[in-house]
């Protein structure tokens, strides 16, 4: 097997975030399910984009996106995969990816504007997003970079993208590319709305494809239909080489064979959004990962990824992370 040219490559929806600071009336008059991600559809994300006024704030996202971006800033060489439109959005994404350093493996739809989330954020730090998918839920089995994925230690795979399904066979096809080539696969749930709304085709890929599995407490007990963390974590332990299960402020539960490492969130000196936590976490613990540290240390540079990022407001870290490590 060669050396990887890349250390992680992800496929993902290919996304630009709208940052809406707002409070709870605005919620309740916009009708937003608060915390929630919600699907909406074109008409429906321009009235909010209208409703916020001057309060909104654009830049790239994405969940898997969002972690490249983490991995990148610690040091690591990385690759993404999606779908924009030929449009003012797409443009924005690809540069922002560029600018960073990230290979972006670019592919467009003539026919549909570039998806985009609107991510209201309350003053408690929790954020609503409603999301229009755009030509990013178009992505199929032909968009995926094959030398991309043998090139890379590593291929990630981006849950709320697994919707449609050639998505769903873009991911069979990637899996398969990288075990064939020795690489290893990793998956993020992305939310229990995805896992609810495809939960035997996530269970197959989960128990059948996956090496390396992130996950919040709520996805992994929707995952197995339980309401016991310790059933859940027994299941998943039987499936998947690395089981990642992040618990917020109790920090995160590591599942690696027959050993279980109970691992602390890092301080952060303030909350003022948790957009990208999750997304940064992966990124801090698949950098370690891919430098060979133990599993307890790369969940130590995870939590100090999603402590800088939930110090501000938008996805992405402001601070070089390798400075911080």
């Amino acid at each position: 097997m060669s050396e990887p040219l890349y250390d992680l490559c992800a496929i993902g929806n290919a996304m630009v975030d709208i940052l809406i600071p707002a409070d709870d009336a605005f919620l309740a008059a916009n009708d937003v399910v608060k915390g929630a991600m919600t699907l909406v559809d074109a008409e429906r994300s321009a009235q909010l984009y209208e409703n916020a006024g001057a309060a909104a704030e654009m830049q790239s996202g994405g969940s898997a996106a969002n972690t490249l971006a983490g991995f990148t800033s610690l040091g690591g060489r990385s690759a993404f995969m999606g779908k924009v439109g030929r449009d003012e959005f797409g443009d924005i994404f690809t540069h922002d990816l560029k600018a960073q350093n990230i290979r972006f493996t670019c592919a467009t739809s003539p026919d549909l504007s570039t998806g985009r989330c609107l991510v209201i954020v309350t003053p408690d730090a929790q954020r609503s997003m409603n999301t229009f998918l755009g030509a990013a839920s178009m992505f199929g089995p032909e968009d995926v970079d094959a030398e991309i994925v043998r090139a890379s230690a590593i291929t990630y795979l981006e849950g709320y993208l697994f919707d449609r399904e050639p998505a769903q066979a873009a991911f069979r096809k990637a899996a398969k590319i990288a075990h064939d080539a020795g690489r290893k696969l990793s998956l993020t749930l992305s939310d229990t709305f995805c896992v609810q709304r495809h939960h035997e085709a996530f269970l197959e890929l989960v128990s059948g494809e996956v090496d390396i599995l992130f996950a919040n407490e709520h996805e992994l007990l929707t995952l197995y239909k339980t309401q016991d963390l310790s059933a859940a974590i027994e299941a998943v332990r039987a499936h998947t080489d690395i089981a990642v299960v992040t618990r917020g402020v109790k920090g995160a539960v590591i599942v690696a064979g027959a050993a279980t490492h109970e691992t602390p969130v890092h301080p952060a000196p303030s909350v003022i959004d948790t957009t990208g936590a999750g997304d940064l976490y992966a990124a801090g613990f698949l950098y370690g990962l891919t430098r060979n540290v133990s599993l307890p240390e790369a969940a130590r540079i995870g939590a100090i990824a999603a402590a800088e990022v939930i110090g501000h407001y938008g996805p992405r870290p402001q601070k070089k992370l390798a400075g911080l490590i």
